[in-house]
C-alpha cells in the first residue's frame, strides 16, 4: 500500500506597498512515499565466514521504480560499510533507503547476525541469551534477553557486546545507547576459569564498571560473570549459548 503525506500550508501573506495588497492561501498537495519491498528474511543468522548474498529490496513510487541506497552498520564493534563483513562477528543492520520525487526518504532494515560459535572448552565466542540479577533482585523482565555477542579478537582475547548483559539496552528497552561496551576478556585458561578483564563504562550513564568471576560450563553451554558498576549496582549475569542452526 502506498503511503500518503498531506502537506497543507494555509496562510495569508499581506504586503502593503503603495496601497497594494497580495494574498496567498490554501496551498496543498499530496506526495507518495517510496514503497519498499524486501526479498528474503528480515533477520538472518550466519556462521562466521559463510558467504552472504543480499536478497535485496525494491522501491517504487506510483508504479515507477526508484533506486535504492544500501548502508551497513555493525551494532557493537564499530563496522561501517556497504556490505556485511562475514569474517567479523557482530549484529549488522542493513539499511535500504529510497527517495521519492519530492525528496522524502523512506527506509527499511534487515538484521544479519554473523556468529562464531565456540565449544566453550577452547573458545567462548558465540551468540547468547542473558539472565540478569541486579543487586540480588531477579525479575522475569531480565531473563532470556536476546542477544549478547562474544567475539573472538585474538588467540585468547574476546570482546563482549554488553558487559552488563543487556540489562538497560534490552531488558529496559532503552536501546543500544545504554549498553556497557568496551570490555576485553582475556582467557588465560578457560578450563580453570582463569580470566582477566579490561575496565569499561556504561555508555550514556557513564561511570566505571569491572567484570570478575567468569565461570564457564561447557556442558550446560553457559557462562556466568559478575559486573560491579560504581553507580552502586552489581549485575550477576548468566549467558546461555544459542545454536544458530536452530534459529
Amino acid at each position: 500500500m502506498k503511503k500518503l503525506l498531506i502537506l497543507s500550508i494555509s496562510f495569508v501573506l499581506a504586503i502593503l506597498i503603495t496601497g497594494c495588497e497580495k494574498t496567498t492561501e490554501g496551498i496543498s498537495r499530496i506526495t507518495y512515499f517510496a514503497d519498499l519491498t524486501m526479498s528474503g528474511a528480515s533477520t538472518v543468522f550466519l556462521d562466521l565466514g559463510t558467504p552472504f548474498t543480499d536478497p535485496g529490496v525494491t522501491a517504487e513510487e506510483s508504479g515507477q521504480e526508484l533506486p535504492v541506497d544500501v548502508s551497513v552498520t555493525g551494532t557493537y564493534f564499530g563496522f561501517s560499510g556497504t556490505e556485511v563483513d562475514v569474517n567479523a562477528a557482530d549484529e549488522y543492520v542493513i539499511k535500504y533507503t529510497a527517495i521519492n520525487s519530492d525528496g522524502f526518504p523512506g527506509s527499511i532494515t534487515r538484521t544479519v547476525y554473523v556468529i562464531e560459535t565456540g565449544d566453550l572448552v577452547n573458545n567462548i565466542a558465540g551468540l547468547y541469551t542473558a539472565d540478569i540479577v541486579r543487586n540480588g533482585v531477579a525479575s522475569a523482565q531480565y531473563e532470556g534477553l536476546q542477544y549478547i555477542i562474544i567475539s573472538k579478537t585474538g588467540d585468547n582475547t574476546y570482546q563482549i557486546s554488553d558487559g552488563i548483559g543487556g540489562y538497560y539496552a534490552i531488558g529496559r528497552g532503552y536501546g543500544n545507547g545504554y549498553i556497557a561496551p568496551g570490555c576485553v576478556i582475556t582467557a588465560n585458561d578457560i578450563a580453570a576459569n582463569d580470566f582477566s578483564y579490561s575496565p569499561f563504562s556504561v555508555a550514556t550513564f557513564g561511570g566505571s564498571a569491572e567484570m570478575s568471576g567468569m565461570t564457564v560450563d561447557a556442558g550446560a553451554k553457559t557462562i556466568f560473570f559478575e559486573t560491579v558498576w560504581d553507580a552502586g549496582y552489581t549485575f550477576d549475569v548468566t549467558l546461555t549459548q544459542v545454536n544458530i542452526q536452530n534459529l
